[in-house]
């Protein structure tokens, strides 16, 4: 049997350093996604038709949140969430996997989340509320940290999808805050936790480079 070679256990063994609820999600959402991705290739379905859908129940939530429609956002950027994990799963059912979807689902994914958090910082803007604008403010610059820090380790050949709170525990903790419309203790944990996250990845990344 061929052993792995050193490079490879040194990546199994970073790989599986740090358990996220992304990876353990990806174990069993194909047993879910994969009967539904079958039956959208069928009708014809395109993977970034899903997409594009995902992001306008985003910009629909993050519009309903500014006018002070918090639980309707809620609802709202919860309907977007199945278009995001559907356009990937679609993709490969379909044969449809290319670099430019891989790319325009992480885009969207970015402006998704913004368009909700803008919305929050619309809101506290025009009813006074200054620690939500800076909660807000240090969420969104902590989300986008985690993002750019993975993609910058990966543009230099170093796997990064390491961290706490990765796109699916904000999707889920930033939905329940607008359902619960509990926004003062939702932006704390999402303001500490993702900036966490992001010097968690820059301290992994720094980890590695000493590894090679």
């Amino acid at each position: 049997m061929k052993k792995n070679s050193k490079d490879e256990q040194t990546f199994m063994r970073i790989d599986h350093e740090y358990w996220t609820l992304t990876s353990w999600a990806k174990g069993w959402a194909n047993v879910i996604l994969n009967p539904i991705s079958r039956v959208l290739k069928r009708v014809g379905v395109q993977p970034n038709l899903l997409s594009m859908f995902g992001l306008f129940f985003a910009l629909a939530a993050g519009a309903a949140v500014a006018r002070g429609y918090i639980f309707q956002g809620g609802w709202l950027f919860l309907l977007s969430g199945p278009f995001d994990a559907l356009d990937g799963a679609l993709a490969r059912t379909a044969g449809r996997e290319s670099q430019f979807g891989a790319f325009l689902d992480s885009f969207i994914d970015r402006y998704s989340e913004a368009a909700v958090l803008f919305g929050i910082l619309c809101w506290s803007t025009f009813n006074g509320h200054h620690i939500l604008i800076l909660l807000t403010f240090l969420t969104l610059v902590g989300s986008l940290m985690v993002s750019y820090a993975r993609a910058r380790a990966e543009g230099l050949g170093l796997p990064c999808e390491v961290g706490l709170f990765t796109r699916l525990e904000r999707f889920i903790v930033l939905t329940i805050v607008l359902l619960t419309e509990q926004l003062l203790v939702g932006l704390i944990i999402l303001s500490f936790l993702t900036n966490f996250t992001a010097f968690q990845r820059m301290f992994h990344v720094y980890r590695q480079s000493f590894r090679q």
